[in-house]
């Protein structure tokens, strides 16, 4: 077997020539997006279309880096802040309209715990799944294997080791619910002060 199945199989893996292969085009698309004019939204939103594919309404400000772009699903409306880092070895699946602050980092990437498979050189990768309508505040990362329900909130510098339910606040290193989000968050949009929008 060689190595590129074992990694899309979840198992441990060598980044061998093939495996590097594959992440040429991701290297030169990020590449150009980091490169552009930070003022050419027409530029960058074509750059984020070839990186995302379908999604409508995707935008990345740069720089945004990641290994391969084919294993990054995003819905419609996703926003990335300056400095993402999307380590998409296995599957990154992210709803609509979701959210990430600057220095978001997502990591499937990982290696053995195992002093001598490390040195060997091995990794593996684990996917990670955002649902729909997620903001997850600045500085945050979320470790292989996670998945983040909807409509939750992921506070800035959180680590996020374990799976998050939908419709509530985390935040933390290890990331933890804080509590969930009530009809209050409709009136109050940051702590005392009352929302003047009508929906």
């Amino acid at each position: 077997m060689n190595q590129i199945r074992r990694r899309d199989l979840g198992l441990l893996y060598i980044s061998d020539d093939a495996v590097m292969e594959q992440q040429k085009p991701a290297r030169q698309l990020t590449q150009r997006l980091n490169a552009i004019d930070r003022s050419d939204f027409d530029g960058i939103k074509a750059i984020v279309k070839q990186l995302f594919g379908k999604s409508e309404n995707a935008f990345v400000n740069p720089p945004f880096y990641c290994d391969y772009g084919f294993n990054i699903e995003v819905g419609d409306n996703f926003f990335a802040n300056y400095n993402c880092t999307i380590l998409d070895v296995a599957k990154v699946k992210i709803g609509k309209n979701c959210l990430l602050a600057p220095n978001v980092a997502i990591y499937t990437a990982g290696h053995a715990v195992d002093p001598e498979l490390r040195a060997a050189m091995y990794e593996y990768g684990m996917p990670v799944t955002i649902g729909d309508n997620v903001w997850i505040g600045g500085s945050s990362v979320i470790c292989p294997g996670v998945t983040i329900g909807d409509n939750s909130v992921i506070g800035a510098g959180s680590v996020v080791t374990k799976d998050i339910p939908s419709d509530v606040v985390a935040a933390g290193n290890p990331c933890r619910v804080i509590r969930a989000i009530t009809e209050r968050d409709k009136t109050y949009y940051f702590k005392d002060r009352k929302t003047d929008v009508v929906l």
